[in-house]
C-alpha cells in the first residue's frame, strides 16, 4: 500500500564546473588559480541570487551560468573555444531537464555563428513544445549549417567567426601542432577580433599552458524538484574538423532523468519540518489525517512495510577526455548506477535509491570505470581522465555530487550550509 502527495518546496541546488585535466600544484600559477577563482564565485553568485528568487527555473538559471561561462575566453567554450586543426571553431552544447519539457534532452554540434551556443540549445528544447519544434521538428541533435540557421531564425545574436578568436588558443593551436610562431598571421587574425572585446586577463595568462579540458557545465536543482543540466565545449585542441564529442551527446557528457521510488511510509520527507509531539500524538491516533501510515515496528517483514511514492532525480555534467566518456556513455551509466541498483538485496522497495555520490565515484572518481578504460594507456595520452558534477535529489532532499581522477577540476557550488565553495584539487592549497 502506498500514498501520494503533491511534494513540498524542496530547496535549491547549484554546481558548476571550468573544466578537468592534467592540472597540478606546479603547472598553475597562482594568478591564474586566482583569475579562475574570481571568475567562477561571481559566476556562480548571480546564478545563486537568481535562483532563490520566487518562479526561478532550473533550466534559465543554469543556460544563463553557462552563457557567463561561453562569455569569458578562460573557458574553453564559446569566446574561449580550441581551435580545430583546420583553425576554425566547432562548437557544442547541450541541455537536459529531469521533467518539464516533451524532448527532455537535446544537443548542437559544429556550431560556428551563435555566439552562445547554449542558448541555441535551450531554444531547441523549448520550442520542442510544439509539433514543428519551431522548425527543428523532434529532433534531440542537429549539427552545422542547421544549427547556425536556425540560431538566426529565432533571433539569437550570431557572431563571425573571428569573434572566437582569442591569442591564448591560437598559439596553444599553433604549439600543439608544431607550427612556429607567425606575425604575420598573428596582426590578421588580432585585427579581425578588434573590437570583440578580447579579455586582458586572458591575454596575461597566454603563457600559462593550460592542461584543463576546459569544457563548462551547470547543474542546478530549483524550488519545483526539477533538475536541468547545461553544458558547453569547444571539443578537443586539434581536434579533426567534424568531430563530435560527448558534450552533445546524450548521455555520453550530459544526463537528467527522474523516477518514482518508494520510501518507507513511517520516514519524513527530509524537506518537511518533523511535527510536533502532540500534533504527532493526534494523526497517530487519527491516522486518515496523514498520508503517512505507521509500520508495526522493527520486526515488522518487509513484505508487510506500508510504502509511499516518492521522486528521485539526478543530473550530471561531465568534463574531460570526451571519447573516453562516449565509449563508456559515461553520464548515463552512472544515473543507471543509482536508479537500478538495489541498496538493500533484502528488500525489492529499496531499488533505485542509491545515492548518486557513489555512482560518480565509480565512474569518474580514481580508479574509476573512466580511468580503467585507458588501460596501459593511462597517463600517457589524456584518455580516461576527467571528472562529473551532478545533483541527486531524493525525497525532496537534493544533495551536490562530484569526483575527477585526473589533477585536478574546477568546480564551484553552493554547499549545504549556504557558503559559496570554489576548488581546483581534492586538498586546497591557495
Amino acid at each position: 500500500m502506498s500514498s501520494t502527495e503533491k511534494p513540498a518546496p524542496v530547496k535549491p541546488r547549484i554546481i558548476i564546473h571550468g573544466g578537468a585535466g592534467n592540472i597540478t600544484r606546479q603547472n598553475l600559477p597562482r594568478q591564474a588559480y586566482q583569475t579562475y577563482r574570481d571568475a567562477l564565485l561571481q559566476i556562480l553568485h548571480e546564478a545563486q541570487q537568481s535562483l532563490v528568487l520566487p518562479g526561478a527555473t532550473a533550466l534559465d538559471v543554469a543556460t544563463h551560468a553557462v552563457t557567463q561561462l561561453e562569455n569569458n575566453p578562460l573557458f574553453n567554450s564559446g569566446h574561449g573555444a580550441v581551435y580545430t586543426r583546420a583553425e576554425t571553431h566547432e562548437l557544442e552544447a547541450s541541455v537536459m531537464v529531469s521533467t518539464g519539457y516533451r524532448k527532455r534532452g537535446v544537443g548542437v554540434m559544429k556550431v560556428t555563428r551563435a555566439k552562445n551556443p547554449i542558448l541555441l540549445a535551450k531554444e531547441m528544447l523549448v520550442r520542442g513544445e510544439a509539433d514543428d519544434g519551431g522548425g527543428a521538428g523532434s529532433h534531440v541533435q542537429l549539427e552545422g549549417h542547421a544549427c547556425d540557421r536556425l540560431a538566426g531564425k529565432w533571433g539569437l545574436e550570431t557572431v563571425e567567426p573571428s569573434y572566437f578568436w582569442t591569442r591564448r588558443r591560437w598559439e596553444e593551436h599553433r604549439r600543439g601542432l608544431g607550427m612556429s610562431y607567425d606575425g604575420e598571421t598573428y596582426v590578421k587574425h588580432k585585427r579581425a577580433a578588434d573590437g570583440q572585446q578580447q579579455s586582458r586577463l586572458s591575454e596575461e595568462l597566454v603563457d600559462w599552458r593550460d592542461e584543463a579540458c576546459g569544457t563548462v557545465g551547470c547543474v542546478v536543482l530549483d524550488s519545483s524538484g526539477a533538475i536541468c543540466v547545461a553544458t558547453s565545449t569547444g571539443g578537443l585542441t586539434n581536434k579533426l574538423p567534424g568531430r563530435i564529442g560527448d558534450t552533445p551527446t546524450l548521455g555520453a557528457g550530459f544526463w537528467a532523468e527522474e523516477w518514482q521510488v518508494q520510501v518507507d511510509a513511517a520516514a519524513v520527507p527530509s524537506n518537511r519540518l518533523t511535527v510536533p509531539p502532540l500534533a504527532a500524538l493526534v494523526i497517530n491516533c487519527l491516522p486518515m489525517l496523514s498520508s503517512y501510515i505507521r509500520i508495526s515496528g522493527r520486526g515488522t517483514d518487509v513484505n508487510e512495510r506500508l510504502y509511499r511514492q516518492s521522486v528521485h532525480a539526478v543530473a550530471m555534467s561531465g568534463t574531460g577526455n570526451g571519447d573516453s566518456f562516449l565509449r563508456l556513455n559515461a553520464v548515463r551509466t552512472a544515473a543507471a548506477m543509482a536508479r537500478f541498483s538495489q541498496s538493500n538485496p533484502h528488500d525489492p522497495h529499496t531499488v533505485g535509491i542509491a545515492p548518486l555520490q557513489g555512482a560518480v565515484t565509480a565512474m569518474a572518481g580514481p580508479h574509476g570505470a573512466l580511468q580503467l578504460s585507458a588501460e596501459d594507456r593511462w597517463l600517457k595520452s589524456g584518455e580516461g581522465e576527467g571528472g562529473i558534477i551532478g545533483i541527486d535529489l531524493y525525497d525532496g532532499r537534493g544533495t551536490i555530487a562530484a569526483d575527477f581522477n585526473c589533477g585536478g577540476m574546477f568546480r564551484t557550488w553552493i554547499d549545504d550550509r549556504g557558503k559559496a565553495r570554489m576548488a581546483v584539487f581534492r586538498e586546497e592549497v591557495y
